[in-house]
């Protein structure tokens, strides 16, 4: 869970949460990718991606799933590798992450 600033590129074999309050600067990779701060930056899961109705993403999301919550911010190209059909979901964490 990351709830500051990070200035850099992971490339991590699990998940990374991107809390409300967290800003990251640089590509993310990772297994499963939930958002629900600020990413200037690639978004690159090998499984699923997670973006919350708080979350401001500047940059490409690629993953074998992508679900956007209404209210969320994507500038940028999103494209999914996985065969599953596109699924809409409502966001019900009280606190966005």
């Amino acid at each position: 869970l990351v709830n500051g600033e990070v200035d850099g590129d992971c490339d991590i074999a699990g998940s990374v949460t991107l809390a409300q309050a967290g800003v990251w600067r640089g590509m993310i990779k990772a297994d499963t990718i939930i958002i629900s701060g600020h990413v200037e930056g690639d978004i690159v899961a090998v499984g699923k991606v997670e973006i919350a109705a708080s979350a401001k993403i500047l940059g490409t999301v690629t993953g074998e799933a992508i679900a956007v919550a209404v209210g969320a911010v994507v500038d940028g190209t999103m494209s999914t590798s996985g065969q599953t059909d596109p699924i809409t979901f409502v966001e019900k964490r009280k606190d966005g992450g």
